[in-house]
């Protein structure tokens, strides 16, 4: 199930960047052409931008791609590995409950704000912390306690090593 989500996540995706490209250039061509333009396709464009940005960190989180210092990582045993995955994913978790905690405090400020051309509720964009937040937990959690419970597999530690699948395969074989 968890594939199809991230599926329809990178088809939400596309068609947001389809969105921003269709928005700015016809922008572009009203404004060139006509001397003229859709301001709304401004507003919407930077909030589509938004949740791109956004949905797209939750994405690049399950496929492991986010940036990490694997120089370090690769040099560890599995000793090491596993306390520097739990104190990655310690780190990132916290990270998650700031960033959810300010989305929920700022919601009460979003919630009476309205977008100046479009009129949407500013929690409509905002909002989008919620979802980054929890799904960043929701995937980094199980990893966590398998690390702290001692469970982890070794090709998931070669995969937070950085290290390629033909790596991975010649180190478990």
């Amino acid at each position: 199930m968890g594939r199809y989500v991230f599926k329809a996540l990178e088809v939400v995706m596309v068609a947001l960047l389809a969105g921003m490209v269709v928005m700015v250039f016809g922008n572009v061509v009203m404004r060139y052409v006509f001397n003229d333009g859709i301001t709304v396709s401004e507003e919407l464009s930077r909030y589509f931008f938004v949740w791109l940005t956004f949905i797209g960190a939750v994405v690049v989180m399950r496929e492991g791609a986010h940036m990490g210092v694997d120089a370090l990582v690769r040099r560890m045993g599995r000793g090491g590995r596993i306390v520097l995955i739990i104190l990655s994913d310690a780190l990132i978790l916290l990270c998650c409950g700031v960033f959810f905690w300010g989305t929920w405090a700022q919601a009460e400020v979003n919630l009476t704000n309205t977008a100046p051309v479009t009129g949407l509720n500013m929690m409509w964009v905002y909002g989008v912390g919620f979802f980054t937040a929890a799904g960043m937990a929701a995937l980094v959690i199980p990893r966590f306690i398998r690390a702290i419970t001692g469970r982890i597999s070794d090709e998931e530690l070669a995969i937070f090593a950085g290290e390629g699948d033909s790596a991975v395969k010649e180190r478990l074989e």
